[in-house]
């Protein structure tokens, strides 16, 4: 089986790439296990110095990486040049704080000394998807590097030059040969690896079903797992809210990446007095919006493939057969390439996929409601769970109602999104663990207990029973 670039802009095929045979992935695998060994003795210094040079190597190339970006899947360039600069970010980040983060923890005791340790656990899988095709591997890469792991990648196969050019920069950057590996290898191969007794833990970022393969995988073999999946991000505007700034910011959070993001806001949720304003307010600058080839100075590009724009639109339509209505869009445009115009659709109900599914593209829901409760009721109503924002000049209200939504983080007035110094994951079905900040660079330590005793504890228990 052949993995291969196709450019979503026009649908060609630019480049092939044929899968390893069982025995270089075996190879690939037993040498990355031995590169661990050596690797977790390094002195964080020494890691440091390397991951700072990786960051430096990101700068100076981030045209060429956001190239690749823009041609594998559609990523708007200025987008792409962002996100190579927040790999850089994160790599400095993790360079500069993952000795403090991962430091010994003294715990008071009777011993005469007892602490936490942490030590890495070994070669990590990481399973990445196309959407951010560097910063979601860098966003493991960082912390699970600096923490005396290895990493083995298997990126979505829709990106494999971007995945060949990540572990360029560990490579050029001076990291010894396997601390960071790339395996072009097709979903069927996945098991196969995570059953391999040198790996020891998987990290996933995708879809709910691909969650739910590697997790019941991992468990049949008791690997470690952080899964990352799907969204239907609330963005709950109260009536109080300044209205401009928040539908300029809805249309930005809907349209990120061309609507492309687990945790772009996807179900606007908004008191039934300032619903229709806003409803106007956030088609005025969605209509606004120039799409268009990616490399140009657009707002928005192709969707990364042809079959992902068909299933929105099917969505789409779905929806609209049972009832929604559509606002703005709603079509796929008559040109080539992978397009599907930006889309706003209210009368949404339960039952249709515009409700109970994730719109993962240009199409964002508005949902009427009565009152606050009732925003907070609409919201967690969704089987996912990952990220959330609220709009109110009421700051003690915003902070009541991020405290009762059931996702693993919620910003008041501001776009939500991933920042290195807080964890980033989800709660129920858009799946557990956490990434970045001290907690992420945790999740794949062995968090172990040292217990000292004193050297003269005998005597000392025997003038005790003496006594």
């Amino acid at each position: 089986m052949s993995i291969a670039t196709v450019n979503p802009l026009n649908n060609e095929t630019l480049k092939t790439f044929d899968e390893p045979a069982r025995p270089d992935i075996e190879s690939t695998l037993e040498r990355a296990q031995k590169t661990f060994l050596e690797w977790r003795k390094r002195p964080f210094a020494d890691r440091s110095k390397l991951m700072h040079k990786a960051a430096d190597l990101l700068r100076e190339r981030k045209e060429r990486y956001a190239d690749l970006m823009t041609l594998e899947m559609g990523k708007v360039h200025k987008e792409a040049i962002a996100e190579v600069e927040k790999c850089a970010d994160v790599c400095d980040f993790y360079a500069d704080h993952a000795a403090e983060f991962l430091a010994d923890e003294p715990v008071e005791t009777e011993a005469h000394k007892s602490m936490i340790v942490y030590n890495p656990l070994g070669v990590v899988l990481a399973i990445m998807p196309w959407n951010f095709p560097f910063w979601q591997v860098f966003r493991f890469a960082a912390p699970n590097l600096m923490a005396g792991n290895v990493g083995v990648l298997k990126h979505a196969s829709n990106v494999p030059q971007c995945a060949l050019a990540i572990e360029e920069v560990f490579r050029d950057a001076g990291f010894p040969p396997c601390t960071f590996s790339t395996l072009l290898i097709s979903s069927e191969q996945v098991e196969s690896v995570i059953a391999h007794p040198v790996v020891r833990a998987v990290t996933l970022t995708g879809s709910e079903k691909a969650g739910q393969k590697v997790a019941e995988t991992a468990g049949k073999y008791l690997k470690k797992t952080v899964l990352e999946l799907g969204g239907s991000d609330p963005f709950i505007v109260l009536a109080d809210a300044d209205l401009e700034k928040a539908a300029k910011v809805a249309v930005q959070a809907r349209m990120i990446n061309t609507g492309q993001s687990c945790i772009a806001a996807k179900r606007f949720i908004v008191e039934q007095k300032v619903a229709d304003r806003f409803l106007e307010r956030m088609r005025h600058h969605m209509e606004a919006l120039q799409g268009g080839d990616p490399n140009d100075d657009v707002d928005y590009g192709p969707m990364a493939r042809e079959d992902l724009a068909n299933d929105l639109l099917e969505q789409v339509e779905q929806s609209v057969a049972m009832g929604a209505r559509v606002v703005l869009g709603g079509k796929r445009p008559d040109r080539e390439g992978a397009f599907l115009e930006p889309t706003i659709l209210t009368d949404v109900k339960p039952g249709m996929p515009a409700w109970e599914e994730e719109l993962f593209g240009p199409v964002a829901v508005v949902i009427p409601v009565q009152d606050v409760n009732e925003a907070i009721e609409v919201a967690n109503a969704s089987p996912y769970g990952l990220g959330g924002s609220v709009w109110t000049q009421d700051l003690e209200k915003g902070e009541q109602v991020a405290r009762e939504l059931e996702t693993g983080g919620v910003f008041i007035n501001a776009l939500y999104k991933s920042d290195q110094r807080l964890p980033f994951g989800g709660v129920k079905r858009s799946g557990y663990g956490r990434e970045l900040s001290y907690i992420g660079i945790r999740e794949f330590m062995n968090q172990k207990t040292v217990w000292i005793e004193a050297k003269d504890s005998n005597r000392h228990h025997e003038k005790v029973q003496s006594e």
